[in-house]
């Protein structure tokens, strides 16, 4: 790889996402904890060891394109490219061309990263879309025809949900989320992964028979998130899962607003 790489970084609340296009091609992926503490010097170091790592030159990397929902650590990234990098920086916020019309009571409350996914989601398979992001929060999201941002719904994620049930009862444990063998379970332990795993299958043909009811149409559904490839194949409803959903719709953005 050589010459003008774009950066991709999606801040999450637990988990960074960064990515780096060759053009339209996605060359390489991390996942990193988002850590609120680091400061701007120690994150130009993980970057850069990622990179090499993967033998890619810091130098090469001319463009950012980044989203996030913790604020003290976008500020922190953007100390580090200042500081220690010579790129061209994309914050995704409000003011920033995406070519999508927020439907939203308050268009500010909806965070960048889901307005990035529904850019991403409508170039890739049209509208209406629905996009379920299984991250600390699982979120449905609602695309129209035109692309427009319709709203959605936002509950507990399942990492999100299991911890909480391990904190606040005295006789559960944490678990390794995976599919348990059967929905009547027999011990504490694949109950619980039974009530997160096929509970959380029910919620989603739930939510998108109710999402298209509302809609009175029959739309894609696009799961991305750190268990959509584990959801989706325990149920038909969705119809595509992709990972890279929100680093393709960053840097859609990024081409969006480079001149």
């Amino acid at each position: 790889m050589k010459g003008n790489l774009l950066l991709t970084i999606d801040i999450g609340n637990t988990e960074t996402t960064i990515g780096v296009f060759d053009g339209e091609d996605l060359k390489a992926t991390w996942y990193t904890a988002t850590v609120i503490h680091r400061t701007a010097d120690e994150y130009a170091i993980l970057l850069t060891s990622l990179l090499n790592n993967r033998n890619i030159k810091a130098s090469d990397i001319k463009e950012v394109s980044l989203c996030s929902v913790v604020p003290p650590v976008t500020s922190i990234y953007e100390d580090m490219f200042k500081s220690n990098f010579d790129v061209s920086l994309l914050v995704v916020a409000a003011g920033i061309k995406t070519g999508v019309r927020i439907c939203m009571d308050n268009p500010k409350e909806v965070g960048a990263d889901r307005i990035v996914d529904a850019v991403a989601a409508h170039r890739l398979y049209g509208g209406p879309v629905i996009i379920v992001d299984f991250g600390t929060a699982t979120t449905f999201d609602t695309v129209s025809a035109r692309g427009d941002y319709l709203g959605g719904a936002i509950a507990p994620g399942m990492i999100t949900a299991a911890e909480a049930m391990s904190q606040e009862t005295a006789m559960l444990p944490r678990i390794e989320m995976a599919r348990p063998g059967r929905v009547i379970g027999t011990n504490t332990i694949d109950a619980m992964k039974s009530g997160i795993v096929f509970g959380y299958v029910a919620m989603v043909e739930g939510m998108v028979a109710r999402i298209q009811r509302e809609l009175g149409v029959r739309t894609k559904v696009v799961a991305t998130g750190g268990y959509a490839g584990l959801i989706a194949g325990e149920t038909k409803v969705i119809d595509e899962v992709k990972p890279d959903l929100t680093l393709i719709g960053l840097r859609l953005v990024y081409q969006m607003n480079r001149d």
